[in-house]
């Protein structure tokens, strides 16, 4: 069911496919939603292994993604958008998205892409614990306390 994937003649570049000027904003929300829904259905996978599912829950949630990856690709033909323009190249981090056919939530991966990363610190847990002060003119004007916890599984 995956969507995107990197350059084919050199998975180590970028994909340099043309976009419409246009849709520079369309095409980087794109990419988050297409980030979100992957890695959602790496979720759905998880927990249809682990038996966590109902077979009414399974059939909702697979129509579900089915339905917002034709959205997505709806999207991208509206806007000119290559699909696989969507995985972007960071460098020395990988690629956003994995190649198509290269995943399963659960395996080790060579060279895991960051929505793989995504994935299994979401169904590890994550706890992130900050201070964040803003301000200008050598003032604080907004002090803000974090305590974040990213999951997958529910707490």
């Amino acid at each position: 069911m995956t969507l995107v994937g990197i350059h084919e003649e050199n998975p180590d570049l970028p994909n340099t496919n043309k976009l419409n000027s246009k849709a520079g904003l369309a095409s980087l929300l794109l990419t988050v939603v297409e980030l979100v829904r992957q890695l959602m259905e790496a979720q759905v996978i998880r927990r249809m292994e682990q038996q966590l599912l109902s077979e009414s829950e399974l059939d909702r949630a697979a129509l579900s993604l089915q339905k917002l990856e034709e959205q997505v690709l709806q999207l991208c033909e509206i806007f000119e958008i290559e699909p696989a323009s969507l995985n972007v190249n960071l460098g020395e981090f990988g690629t956003l998205l994995p190649q198509p056919g290269t995943y399963y939530p659960g395996e080790a991966s060579n060279n895991p892409s960051i929505l793989e990363l995504l994935d299994k610190l979401l169904n590890i847990g994550v706890v992130v614990h900050g201070d964040v002060d803003l301000g200008l003119g050598n003032l604080n004007l907004i002090h803000a306390k974090l305590r974040l916890i990213l999951t997958s599984k529910p707490i």
